[in-house]
């Protein structure tokens, strides 16, 4: 199959764990956190089955701000907020501090259990 020029000049490059940061924002751990902790909020909205009404009911929060949530367009929500809605799920949040390995840059990770 002949290849066009197009094709023969694409690199492609490893991603590094993060698409924020392939992506160039300054932010990126940031917001790699909070997608990953709206992902766990989404997650158990899901098998809970709650409405979005019941989910802002549960959460503090109005059904607008559930649909952003869940549509993952989190410019309005802090890190800190996304861990209490966390909570209000009767989840635990915990936070583990250790020293990084000399071979990578220092990191946050999220990950749900």
């Amino acid at each position: 199959m002949v290849r066009s020029k197009a094709e023969e000049q694409e690199e492609v490059v490893r991603s590094s764990g993060n698409v924020f940061a392939d992506l160039g924002f300054d932010d990126a751990e940031e917001r790699q956190t909070k997608v990953r902790l709206a992902a766990a909020i989404h997650q158990l909205l899901l098998q809970r089955r709650l409405s979005q009404t019941e989910a802002a009911r549960q959460l503090g929060i109005n059904q607008p701000k559930v649909s952003a949530l869940l549509n993952y367009r989190l410019e309005g929500f802090s890190v800190e907020r996304l861990m209490r809605f966390l909570t209000a799920l009767d989840q635990d949040v915990q936070i583990v501090i250790r020293s990084k390995p000399r071979s990578r840059a220092a990191r946050i990770s999220v990950t749900a259990a």
